[in-house]
């Protein structure tokens, strides 16, 4: 079913909006928070959180992107669960990624730091847009989706090393840029 048919689903508080979504995106939100949280039930409980939070938004909210809002809703939601999990001491897949960027992202922790961390996200995703397609979507699966080096080497077709290696070199490019820009870490 076409995204604009299934939004209007929402809008009209049908209930078949959740099964269209869930038959469309259901295997993209399952992988953003099963990338993030490592536990199927997690992954589970946070999909339908997922779906509950979209049926209380839309409406007012009417989103031009369907996949990139959900994806954006699972994200969030993973991370809170992971952030509650880790001060239980329950550590998961994402710390890897975390610990990945540190390098050249710094973590914001103040609401001044939360301004620049705007202004960080327009540098980023200029910087995006100037790298290739190829590198660009291997740097968006990789730390925004959360996918695995092992799953990502299958897909293009390397190994794992390889392609670490490669994503090394996208996260010191961006280090550069950042720093070129103003940004220090």
């Amino acid at each position: 079913m076409d995204d604009s048919k299934i939004i209007e689903l929402y809008w009209l508080r049908d209930e078949a909006a959740i099964c269209e979504t869930d038959k469309k995106y259901g295997r993209l939100l399952h992988s953003i928070t099963l990338n993030i949280l490592s536990k199927f039930e997690d992954a589970e409980e946070i999909v339908s959180d997922t779906y509950r939070k979209a049926w209380n938004i839309m409406p007012p909210q009417r989103p031009k992107f369907l996949s990139a809002y959900l994806g954006r809703i699972a994200r969030n939601l993973s991370i809170n669960l992971w952030q509650k999990n880790r001060a239980q001491k329950r550590y998961s897949g994402v710390e890897i990624l975390i610990s990945e960027l540190t390098d050249c992202i710094p973590l914001s922790l103040s609401v001044e730091q939360e301004i620049e961390g705007r202004e960080l996200t327009e540098t980023i995703n200029f910087w995006l847009l100037s790298i290739p397609a190829d590198d660009r979507v291997l740097f968006i699966r990789r730390y925004w989706f959360g996918d695995t080096l092992i799953n990502l080497a299958a897909e293009c077709g390397t190994t794992p090393n390889k392609l670490a290696g490669r994503i090394y070199r996208l996260r010191k490019r961006l280090r550069k840029f950042l720093e070129s820009e103003g940004i220090f870490i």
